[in-house]
């Protein structure tokens, strides 16, 4: 028996693949195929299985592709309602896999469909479970998610969920291992652990939605600090259940070079949003006017679900030359299929035609030390944990996730700066009040994490009184 994690670090998402004898299942997977099918012929195996823990919110899952292509059946937990051929297990079903067995445990409460996968081994062995988004390492599926489909309210689901972990997953053996759908970073909770890996046992020590006295504690917890989850993630879940269009095809649509001259053309005639993926640094000295710049080598495909609310928009991309293919990839991830282009020979060709050009006013922590003072606005785009945790003394607390409210605030009156963490997310937030002509600010490079090493007075309390 293998068990392979292929983890997948700008979602957090594990997907799982596993061979005994000459049949193999996968468990979760993303989007593009192509990885999978490697596998299934560099090892010789037939494709039985694809399991699915759930309709996921935060990607676009790979089974219906990969049905198609191996002939594999596609297996959910009860109650699932998908709009393609598949396997509705019954709770305590039983797949044989080559030599090993896989047993549905039906667990809901994040979502009502939500099932784990007990892995027996050869001997019968309980061995491993894969949980999905109902068990993390370090916290829980969050139950906000399923309140509309389930016809529930979040406390309800949450009730659920606990009913769910103390008669299906608490009972099991300390040495089963957990295998986990997201880690760290993830939307999909609040408080994972880095590790991607761990034993049921140790998670009953340390992960605190196990350790709580009752089930009203528990539903407590659980739902305290719960940030609102990104607009994409309902599009993601229709997508799961009713199927997409072939990866192969999305990518061919959008890795079209559009040259110089025709860029703004095909960008005015179609309505597309002009997505620049180069890092922070390079966009800010140049950049093809309203272009929205969310970095590729960064929480990519998460930040663009979070900003771009209709994954339906058409978008042409702003590249690095040679990363076109990854960019289109990243983004059929989460359900943005409609990329129908990407600027031939990137922004240096913009440059060298002598196009129009814009630029963010970027400077360094040092400078704005220098020219900070009790009257200066900052806007701080980073969460709320972060900032209740430490901040700039007075600074406006204004997450990105949030921008198309706080937005409205501004206008094209007194100067201010805008940071984050370490200049990520505030060039996003920088490019986005560009767009829609706000300029009077400077965004700081390095964020707080360079911040705080200067003279600049900081507090660690909230104070959000000041108005723009």
């Amino acid at each position: 028996m293998k068990i392979e994690q292929i983890y997948t670090g700008c979602l957090a998402q594990g997907a799982y693949y596993i061979v005994s004898g000459k049949e193999a299942a996968i468990i979760d997977p993303l989007r593009e195929t192509k990885p999978y099918m490697d596998r299934l012929e560099k090892d010789g195996v037939k494709l039985k299985y694809i399991f699915e823990t759930h309709f996921h919110a935060d990607f676009v899952s790979g089974h219906v592709d990969l049905a198609k292509q191996t002939g594999a059946q596609i297996v959910y937990g009860p109650t699932a309602k998908p709009e393609f051929d598949a396997i509705i297990a019954e709770d305590n079903q039983i797949f044989d896999i080559g030599q090993v067995k896989i047993k549905v445990l039906h667990t809901p409460g994040h979502t009502m469909e939500s099932s784990t996968y007990l892995l027996m081994d050869e001997n019968g062995k309980e061995t491993a479970i894969f949980s999905g988004d109902t068990l993390f390492l370090g916290d829980v599926g969050r139950p906000d998610l399923a309140q509309k489909a389930a016809n529930m309210t979040q406390e309800q689901l949450a009730g659920i969920l606990y009913d769910s972990l103390q008669n299906r997953i608490l009972p099991l053996a300390d040495d089963i291992i957990v295998y986990p759908a997201h880690g760290a970073g993830s939307a999909c909770g609040k408080n994972m652990q880095k590790e991607t890996v761990d034993t049921l046992g140790n998670q009953k020590k340390t992960n605190y939605a196990l350790n709580q006295p009752d089930k009203a504690s528990f539903v407590r917890e659980v739902l305290d600090g719960l940030s609102a989850p990104p607009k994409y993630f309902g599009m993601n879940v229709a997508l799961n259940k009713s199927g997409y269009d072939n990866f192969e095809n999305v990518l061919k649509n959008g890795n079209q070079p559009i040259n110089v001259d025709d860029f703004e053309t095909v960008a005015e005639e179609n309505g597309c949003l002009i997505l620049d993926t180069r890092n922070a640094a390079d966009f800010s000295k140049g950049f093809v006017p309203n272009s929205i710049n969310i970095g590729l080598k960064g929480d990519f495909a998460p930040w663009v679900g979070a900003m771009i609310v209709d994954v339906k928009q058409p978008i042409l991309l702003v590249t690095d030359e040679g990363t076109e293919e990854e960019a289109i990839t990243r983004l059929s991830r989460v359900g943005f299929d409609h990329v129908i282009g990407y600027l031939n020979g990137g922004f240096n060709a913009w440059k060298n035609a002598g196009k129009e050009i814009d630029h963010i006013d970027r400077i360094t922590a040092d400078e704005f030390a220098s020219k900070y003072n009790e009257n200066s606005e900052v806007i701080d785009v980073r969460k709320d944990s972060e900032y209740n945790a430490a901040h700039v003394k007075d600074a406006l607390s204004r997450p990105l996730a949030d921008i198309n409210e706080w937005a409205n605030e501004l206008s094209n009156g007194q100067h201010f700066y805008i940071h984050c963490a370490g200049g990520y997310r505030s060039m996003i937030a920088a490019s986005i009040l560009n767009s829609r002509g706000i300029r009077n600010f400077s965004e700081v490079d390095g964020g707080f994490n360079k911040i705080k090493e200067t003279s600049v007075p900081k507090s660690n309390f909230v104070c959000q009184s000041k108005k723009m």
